[in-house]
């Protein structure tokens, strides 16, 4: 679809910037596989001057034009930009479909999210209000005690390129609501709507230097944020790998993070389902954008007794998903990210082959598609848990199937992985239901369904998916430093040293 890419510099301190370093990143239409316009590559230098501004918006008038301002002038802002997002939705929709290559439905509901995502905590920082000076009981009477809550300060924020708009909104929109002022390092594999959205700050009036976009690589723009000794919290979406590096970096200032890492999530089917509707579940449980979520339920155990026919109804289902252009009508499956994702995938699925594992449905890519990063829905049987598709995170459109006969062995198959996400239970036994929800060591678990996310529950994981919750009150919570504050309201001394 012929759509023109705005061209954009780093926003910074309220302003279109140019990299100090002049350089540029080419942007490819993961659906054509051709470059069509390029984005700003930040480098240390742009950092600086980045946290600079972020730092002076967050002292700025001893803190009276956003950190120590009230939630709810800080709440107008971020009921603003939703206005805005909801305004612009059509143009957000377009590039984030054209950028990241995910079916044209899927970004309409996304940018939905980013609207309600910014309503939500306008609500949360209003509610601030209310809790501040909160009473704390105390043993003796002389003394009086509340809690304050205030914003930690500048945070660098990290965003993937699965969701691009709405994950950066997830870090934005309660980092602003607690009063933080921010630098913004989004993927620089997607970050077309992310700049874009530096034109909704200016639009409503955002003060400078509260929200700064830095697009650019890892290591060159990512990393100086996480090491600046200026930035108070860093919160990442991503990779376990890169997590544990911004964690070690984090570590030497002692600095605080929020990690939402890697998956290898399980869906559990017991008998007792409705084989059509678990089947829907599946298939959208791990296909859904374009197989890369982090949370992806990619590993299905299903009971012995119903796994032919579950098998059997899931390859069919499958082969019927439409995989084309994302911009196409009905579009349910488009390309991964990048070539450099495309055969990452690939190599899981050779491997898996070479390991024993059947490839029985997908593997390759589409016949009708002979551009673009287009890989078929895959599922994969004939599974052992020392293969490398049943322990790592393939990021794709790939499910592994394995067969269980007890609720014990679901479990211990379920937990069988270093990561910790999320997880899935079907059945209609909502009592087994329930002991399998409390089981599996993960953040999340959805019960008879796979993937429903709301801006008002919390999100994040356990074990090497990271620590930390995003969303919700606890979304807000994590920007937020809690300082107590006593005061002696007794006219008597405190007697402990003897007068002179």
């Amino acid at each position: 679809m012929a759509f023109p890419m705005p061209v954009r510099q780093l926003f910074i301190d309220g302003e279109w910037r140019e990299p100090l370093l002049k350089n540029r990143i080419p942007i490819i239409n993961p659906s054509t596989e051709e470059i069509i316009g390029d984005i700003p590559a930040a480098t240390a230098e742009d950092v600086e001057v980045a946290v600079v501004a972020a730092r002076k918006a967050f002292k700025r008038n001893k803190g009276r034009d956003w950190a120590a301002t009230s939630g709810a002038h800080r709440a107008r802002y971020l009921r603003a930009i939703a206005a805005k997002i909801t305004e612009r939705k059509d143009h957000f929709v377009k590039l984030e479909t054209l950028d990241s290559g995910k079916p044209l439905d899927e970004a309409v509901l996304d940018i939905d999210d980013v609207a309600t995502c910014f309503e939500y905590f306008a609500g949360q920082a209003e509610a601030l209000d209310a809790k501040q000076k909160a009473p704390v009981t105390l043993p003796m009477d002389r003394f009086k005690s509340h809690v304050l809550r205030q914003p930690i300060g500048v945070v660098g924020l990290i965003s993937p390129w699965n969701y691009p708009l709405l994950m950066a909104t997830w870090k934005i929109a309660p980092a602003l609501a607690a009063g933080c002022t921010a630098v913004l390092k989004p993927s620089e594999l997607a970050s077309v709507t992310c700049l874009e959205f530096g034109e909704v700050c200016n639009e409503v009036g955002l003060p400078p230097g509260v929200l700064n976009i830095l697009t650019g690589l890892g290591p060159d723009a990512g990393a100086p944020i996480v090491s600046h000794p200026d930035v108070d919290k860093i919160a990442f979406t991503g990779s376990s790998a890169t997590g544990s590096k911004i964690m070690a970096s984090a570590a030497q200032l002692v600095k605080p993070v929020t990690l939402e890492l890697g998956g290898k999530s399980p869906v559990i089917m017991f008998e007792d389902i409705d084989i059509e509707t678990a089947v829907e579940w599946t298939l959208f449980g791990v296909f859904w954008t374009n197989g890369q979520i982090c949370s992806a339920t990619s590993r299905l155990l299903v009971h012995e007794s119903i796994a032919a026919e579950f098998v059997d109804r899931m390859v069919k289902w499958t082969k019927n998903i439409k995989i084309s252009d994302p911009f196409e009508e009905g579009c349910r499956l488009g390309p991964v990210i990048s070539k450099g994702q495309y055969d990452k995938i690939m190599n899981f699925i050779s491997t898996a082959k070479s390991e024993g594992a059947t490839i029985l449905c997908g593997g390759s890519r589409p016949e009708h598609l002979k551009k673009g990063y287009y890989i078929e829905p895959t599922i994969i049987t004939d599974i052992t848990t020392s293969m490398q598709i049943w322990k790592e995170e393939v990021f794709g459109p790939v499910i592994c199937v394995k067969t269980f006969s007890t609720e014990d062995e679901a479990i211990e198959l379920a937990n069988d992985t270093e990561y910790g996400l999320a997880g899935a239970v079907f059945s209609k036994d909502l009592e087994r239901c329930e002991r399998v929800t409390k089981a599996l060591e993960v953040g999340a678990v959805w019960v008879n369904c796979s993937q429903p996310c709301f801006v008002h529950a919390p999100w994040g994981g356990v074990k090497r998916s990271g620590f930390g919750r995003e969303l919700g009150e606890w979304g807000i919570e994590n920007y937020l430093n809690i300082k107590q504050v006593t005061s002696d309201i007794s006219d008597e001394p405190w007697g402990w040293y003897k007068s002179p």
